[in-house]
């Protein structure tokens, strides 16, 4: 049968099982978007390029697929980038289709052209430019395989307009991916050397990172801790994969890392590490890190092995099948009363919990941020699926949202996007319609994205926005304090919108708490709204995110205070 490019691209997004698409329209695309009318692919239109893979981003993450934007040539495909890069900087999986000018005007300067496949060769995990509309079912195809195959990541297909428009006899395309192979099974015999660590190790660690959600892991990662009854810790992206409530578990690692959690990691004699890829903001001082211990590296992508730290013993494969073979070979060991042998090892933990608990001091007269994340906390029951910006704000929910199951906790890690909490949490509200969704957010964050209110409201994606507003660019604000003598330049943010007049501009609700006595109400009223609220928290303005380490310095060098 002959079809379009644009219906090609239609009937193979159906075949991929691709129900809801994030974009913006314009000329480039403006032939596929006539066949949306034509197809059961819901599409939600955004308010701006970078909000629709934010928010691909957060279906992504919530579902635990490929999520899908589609966008103009030229500045439509260029307000892309940002997304993209958080996207490929925490392995999430989305593909990217983006409007290009006819085949015949490319590098002719034409209106609306720019060399989008260049421009995110560095932060995709592949690109396409479509030169035949022949080509295009196939490459569809293989921009799906690719980005939820091996390590995730995003995938971009640039369109052509007369690729879009040209009429072919379709037949069904075969993938050509022959040179792409990436390891699942893991070696046995390394699992074999694993095993043999972990019943010598008198102080171990388990370090868990984004690679246990992302496979889909969770379950199998649970397993393992309970048969080896070691303390766990996980970086940013890997909150989740293992309930916070467990005894076991020590907290977040890293800059702003549980005390324990850090201590730990200084103490140990076997760190086992699965799904992480030892990230600066984990590590701290590199020569320091874990440097009493044998560690064990355990990912899907070999390049992630070895890259930052030194590791005793590289295991390459997915977590989930690594986990299952290793639980399999755990179950025919004799392990004895592991906890009972490693007694002074939880008594030091213990020590180190006491020392240093997160703690704050909520004063009757100002409203500590913390103390907002935790009556949210309490109200939601920790079931609330949390999206963050990025800064202070984020580094509170990582600290006192805990979080009992994976894919509930939606953050740009790696690359930091403020921006990010909104539209990803429609993203995620999208995937998830009957799952509560809240975006933590920062008064400067949310102002990077704010126009995306109108999305929630017009497609009828209900999310909770709990804004603590400091007055500040708060996390820039708090190094401003501790090393440059509290100069704060450019960082106070006095002047901005009402945010309740801004809600209610928008046909969302607005509500506001100025004394702490008003928190668990503001929080309890927005909470039970149908709609989309923003809840406001006026907070202490000069706060700080505790622990921290300081920049250079080991990730047993904290400040507590």
């Amino acid at each position: 049968m002959k079809l379009k490019g644009a219906q090609i691209l239609m009937k193979v997004l159906q075949e991929e099982g691709v129900d809801t698409i994030f974009g913006y329209p314009g000329g480039a695309v403006i032939d596929i978007y006539d066949e949306f009318s034509k197809t059961d692919i819901t599409h939600i239109l955004v308010r701006h390029e970078q909000g629709a893979v934010h928010a691909a981003d957060g279906y992504a993450r919530a579902k635990g697929t490929v999520g899908v934007c589609l966008v103009t040539s030229g500045p439509g495909a260029t307000n892309t980038v940002t997304g993209i890069a958080s996207a490929y900087m925490d392995s999430i999986p989305i593909v990217v289709f983006t409007g290009q000018v006819p085949t015949s005007l490319i590098g002719n300067d034409a209106f609306q052209e720019v060399d989008i496949v260049g421009i995110t060769r560095p932060c995709t995990k592949h690109n396409y430019l479509v030169k035949r509309t022949e080509d295009l079912g196939r490459i569809v195809k293989e921009a799906f395989h690719l980005a939820r195959s091996g390590r995730p990541g995003p995938v971009l297909v640039d369109i052509p307009k007369d690729v879009s428009n040209g009429v072919i006899e379709y037949e069904e395309p075969t993938l050509k991916l022959n040179s792409y192979q990436p390891v699942y099974e893991p070696d046995i015999k390394s699992l074999e050397k694993l095993v043999a660590l972990i019943k010598e190790a008198k102080k171990p660690l388990v370090l868990g990172g984004g690679g246990i959600i992302l496979s889909n892991a969770a379950k199998e990662f649970t397993e393992f801790i309970n048969k080896t009854q070691i303390p766990v810790t996980t970086s940013l992206m890997g909150l989740g994969a293992f309930p916070a409530p467990d005894p076991l578990w020590l907290g977040m690692i890293g800059m702003h890392g549980t005390y324990r959690a850090n201590m730990t990691t200084g103490e140990c004699d076997l760190m086992i590490t699965v799904g992480a890829r030892f990230d600066d903001r984990v590590t701290g001082k590199t020569d320091q890190f874990a440097r009493q211990a044998k560690i064990v590296q355990i990912d899907i992508d070999p390049t992630s092995i070895q890259k930052n730290i030194p590791v005793t013993l590289p295991i390459v494969g997915d977590c989930k099948k690594t986990l299952a073979h290793l639980n399999n070979l755990l179950d025919k060991e004799d392990l004895g009363d592991l906890k009972a042998k490693r007694a002074k090892w939880f008594e030091q933990i213990d020590t180190w919990k006491e020392k240093a608990r997160l703690s704050y001091e909520q004063k009757e007269d100002v409203i500590k941020p913390q103390y907002v994340i935790e009556k949210l906390y309490e109200l939601t029951k920790g079931e609330a699926i949390i999206t963050t910006e990025v800064g202070q704000n984020q580094m509170w929910a990582a600290q006192y949202y805990h979080l009992k199951q994976p894919n509930h906790f939606i953050t740009s890690g790696g690359l930091g996007v403020m921006g990010f909490g909104l539209p990803a949490a429609i993203g995620a509200k999208a995937a998830c319609p009957d799952q509560m969704v809240v975006d933590i957010a920062g008064d400067g964050s949310i102002q990077m994205n704010i126009q995306e209110l109108a999305t929630a409201i017009q497609f009828c994606l209900p999310v909770k926005i709990v804004l603590l507003n400091n007055q500040y660019l708060g996390m820039v604000r708090q190094w401003q304090e501790l090393f440059y003598e509290k100069r704060y330049a450019c960082t106070a943010m006095e002047y901005a919108p009402d945010f309740v007049k801004l809600a209610e501009a928008y046909g969302a609700v607005g509500l506001r708490a100025t004394k702490p006595e008003e928190v668990e109400s503001v929080l309890s009223e927005g909470l039970s709204n149908p709609g989309t609220v923003i809840m406001e928290f006026v907070v202490s303005r000069e706060e700080g995110v505790y622990p921290m380490v300081p920049a250079g310095a080991a990730i047993t060098e904290m400040l507590l205070v």
